[in-house]
Formats: C-alpha cells, sequence, structure tokens
C-alpha cells in the first residue's frame, strides 16, 4: 500500500510542477517565449551529433548519421518554420467581422517518444510546447531512455539560462506501462502528443485525454509509366535506406506499371537491390513478420539489408542494400504487404493505371489508411487522379516518401515528427503537427448585426406555405 502511495505521489509530483510551470509561463510575452525557444533550438542543434550517436549506440537501429539529419530537422527545420508565428496574446484581429483572436496555452503536454526516433523527436515536441506555452513531460520508451532523457535534459538547461519556467520541460525516468498509464489519465493533463506504436497510441486515445497521434504508415509508391523511371528509383533509395527505414512515412511497397516494370527492376539492381524469388520471399517472410501477433518482428526494425538476409538464410549478394519482395496480392497472407520499417520493399507489377491504383488502395487500407503514398510521374491529370482516390493525409509527387512526408526538405509541408492520419487513421487530423496545433484560441466577437437579416420580413418565416426555395428567392430579391 505505501509503496503505492509513493508511485502515486511520484506521478502527482510531475503534475504539480508543471501546473506552476504553466502559471508561470502563462505570464510570459511573445519576446520572452520566442527568446527561449530560440535558445532551445540552438542548444539541441549544437548537439545533434552526440545525440545521433547516442541515440544509434543506445537502441541499436539505424545509422548516426541519418539521425544526425533527423535532429538538424527536428531543430533547425522546425525552428525555421515556427520562428514567426504569433503564439502569445492578440494573435489575429479583423475589423470587418469584428473577431479577434487571442491565443491562449493549453496546459501540460506529455510527449510519448517512439525507440525509432528517439532523439528527433523530444527535440521537435519540445520546442513546439515551449513556442505555445506548454509545459512538457517527455516520456520516452524504455528502449531509448538515456538518450531521450539527454536530449531533454540539454533543452530543459537551455531553457533555464533565459528564465523559463522551472519545469517546464520534465522527462520520466520510470518507463514503466504502469507510470505512463497514470499519467495518460492524470485530471491535470491536458494533452498528449503520442507518437509510436499503434497500442501505445490507442491506450492515449483511451485515456479519456486529448490526444494527437499517428497511425501505421504503409506506403504504396507507384512508379507510373510517364515517370523518369532512374530518378524514381534514386529517389525510393533515398527515402527507404534512410536510417535503414525507420521512418513509418517511408516507402513500404513498389508499384510499377508492366510498361516499365523491366526497367524498374534493372534499375533497382544497379542500386544494389536484391530482387528475390518465390522460395527467398517465404523465408523473407518468417524473419520479418510475427504471423501470431500480425505485426514486423522488432528485431529487424532499422537493421541493415545484409543482417536481415543472414536472419532470413538468404544468399544474396554480399554488398545487397535492399531486399525486394514480388508479391500476388495484398492481406494477411502476404506478410511482406504489411508495415516494415527496415530495408524491404513489397514489389507488385500492374497491368495498367487502374489495376496499379487499385493495388495502392488495397495497401493503403492494409494498415497504412490515413497516412502517406507517394507517386512518382510527368502525368498532371495521372496524379490527381491518383491523389483524389488515394486515402492519405501526404501524396508526396516525386519525392522521397521519408523526408517528403516529414517536410521542409522537398516541399513546404511543416516539418514534423507527429504526422496525423485524420480519421480513416483514428486521428484528429491529417496535418503534420505542429506548434499551431497546441493553441486553445479564444476569438472575441463584437457585434456586428446581419444588415440583410434586419431587412427581411421575418414574418415570413410563420408561412407555412412558403418552403426554403421560396423564402430564399424572396431573400435574395430584395438585396
Amino acid at each position: 500500500m505505501e509503496e503505492k502511495n509513493t508511485f502515486t505521489e511520484k506521478v502527482d509530483e510531475y503534475f504539480t510542477n508543471a501546473k506552476n510551470a504553466a502559471a508561470v509561463f502563462s505570464q510570459l510575452d511573445q519576446q520572452q517565449t520566442d527568446a527561449i525557444v530560440k535558445a532551445v533550438y540552438e542548444a539541441g542543434f549544437k548537439n545533434r551529433i552526440m545525440l545521433a550517436k547516442m541515440a544509434a549506440e543506445e537502441t541499436g537501429l539505424g545509422k548516426w548519421q541519418d539521425k544526425v539529419i533527423k535532429n538538424v530537422v527536428a531543430t533547425q527545420f522546425v525552428y525555421e518554420d515556427i520562428k514567426d508565428l504569433k503564439t502569445v496574446g492578440i494573435i489575429h484581429e479583423d475589423h470587418v467581422t469584428g473577431i479577434t483572436e487571442i491565443a491562449q496555452p493549453m496546459g501540460p503536454i506529455l510527449a510519448i517518444i517512439p525507440v525509432t526516433n528517439p532523439t528527433s523527436t523530444v527535440l521537435f515536441k519540445i520546442l513546439i510546447a515551449l513556442k505555445t506555452r506548454n509545459p512538457i513531460i517527455i516520456s520516452p520508451s524504455k528502449k531509448a531512455r538515456k538518450c531521450s532523457c539527454e536530449a531533454a535534459k540539454i533543452c530543459y538547461e537551455a531553457a533555464l539560462k533565459m528564465d523559463a519556467p522551472e519545469n517546464c520541460i520534465q522527462w520520466v525516468e520510470d518507463t514503466s506501462r504502469e507510470t505512463t498509464q497514470a499519467m495518460m489519465v492524470h485530471k491535470s493533463l491536458s494533452l498528449i502528443l503520442a507518437t509510436g506504436g499503434t497500442g501505445l497510441v490507442k491506450s492515449a486515445y483511451s485515456s479519456g485525454t486529448p490526444t494527437l497521434g499517428v497511425g501505421a504508415g504503409n506506403v504504396p509508391v507507384f512508379i507510373e509509366k510517364s515517370a523518369d523511371i532512374p530518378f524514381a528509383v534514386e529517389q525510393i533509395c533515398i527515402s527507404k535506406l534512410f536510417d535503414n527505414g525507420t521512418i513509418c512515412a517511408s516507402e513500404q511497397a513498389i508499384v510499377a506499371e508492366k510498361s516499365v516494370a523491366s526497367k524498374v527492376e534493372e534499375e533497382f539492381r544497379r542500386r544494389k537491390a536484391c530482387i528475390l524469388t518465390a522460395e527467398q520471399v517465404k523465408l523473407l517472410e518468417k524473419a520479418v513478420y510475427d504471423s501470431e501477433k500480425k505485426l514486423m518482428n522488432a528485431d529487424i526494425v532499422g537493421q541493415p539489408a545484409m543482417t536481415i538476409a543472414k536472419k532470413a538464410g538468404l544468399d544474396v549478394p554480399p554488398d545487397t542494400q535492399l531486399l525486394i519482395a514480388p508479391l500476388k496480392g495484398v492481406g494477411n497472407e502476404y506478410p511482406i504487404s504489411s508495415e516494415i520499417l527496415a530495408p524491404v520493399l513489397a514489389y507488385y507489377v500492374a497491368d495498367d493505371f487502374e489495376h496499379a491504383v487499385n493495388i495502392c488502395i488495397d495497401l493503403n487500407y492494409h494498415g497504412g489508411i490515413g497516412h502517406t503514398a507517394s507517386m512518382f510521374s510527368n502525368d498532371d491529370e495521372k496524379i490527381k487522379q491518383f491523389s483524389t482516390l488515394m486515402n492519405a493525409g501526404r501524396i508526396v509527387v516525386n519525392t522521397p516518401s521519408s523526408q517528403g512526408a516529414v517536410g521542409g526538405i522537398y516541399n513546404m509541408l511543416s516539418p514534423s515528427l507527429t504526422l496525423g492520419c485524420g480519421t480513416g487513421g483514428k486521428n484528429i487530423t491529417t496535418d503534420n503537427v505542429t506548434a499551431k496545433h497546441l493553441l486553445n484560441i479564444q476569438r472575441i466577437a463584437r457585434r456586428r448585426e446581419n444588415q440583410r437579416l434586419e431587412k427581411f420580413d421575418k414574418s415570413l418565416y410563420f408561412d407555412e406555405s412558403l418552403d426554403a426555395g421560396a423564402i430564399e428567392k424572396i431573400y435574395n430579391r430584395n438585396f
């Protein structure tokens, strides 16, 4: 009983600290807030290499060099995107409508951090929380606790030097499920920023606390016949090999039209991809996918292609960088048609445009609905047709999907490490989540009478012989 009380007291302490920080934070003006944000950005950027190496060593996932780039996106790119955003006091006035918008902080935020992006996600979430004057509590993955907490500590020390409120950034050393669950349901918590596995995000949504979450990213990439094939294959490799495929927006399946399939395959081979036989695909399935849990095997996430090939018992060239599995269908009986966060791609040859789109839709609905779709094409009408038919928050065109969906590198999407998947993905937004999502907006509505309504004979509303069409005609005729 005493142990339980101690546990409860510890969780309560985080939120007491956060509420006290929120009270101080709410008194800061825009200039003070921006000075804190700039200092934190600079500290995170300065430590980008150290944190990347620390993350790679602790988790054993991906490549530290690519994690450096993730940290750059999470600091420099995010800062450039949000630095001029008004987040304090009056942020907009419309003298015609009489509406004035006032930004208010939401309150304490709990940030769930994934093992795949353990430092970049911390840096990103802290920046957007501080920009909006919200205290934040970092809840890291137990497999990345040290590097995530170190990133939070660096940010906190930089914030304090600029007179930020004490405990505006906190981090949880106890990464147990019990602690996470207790924090998610705490009465003083205002919002959960949940980035991670499907189960954890679902728990956040089930907590009763408002949540901005993410969904799975089973991303199809359609290579349409008008595409520049060498360019398309190069861009896909840039994306899928980045940090060994740990970004959820990385391509998961290639769909090529039959007329260009042989050229696509030739280009992939030229770039050290191995296109597997049917027998090899069966071996690979057992290594990368847990058929009972219906999930990718955790021990292959973020591993190099050769490591996975050896685990699967595949005889492939020693310089293989990417494993490509030709498949005949989509679904549970084709395990590699599911999300695999590693240098593994499903591969489909489609008869024509319509067939290719149908395969992409099937892939989209097989565990990736609402997230991201990719297309390589130089036919604008086909791009529009494809985009209209896909249920994806982001349709990236002629772009590496990983970097394209995250934003800020190849397009003007807001740089973000939390990608909303809309209601299809059980999220509330399809946006790249950023600072603007962490504000409560108050609206002053000054009296502005509806002049058309004032001059309208409102007794007509009581005439049962008049329907909506008749009323509208009279209404429009008068004005």
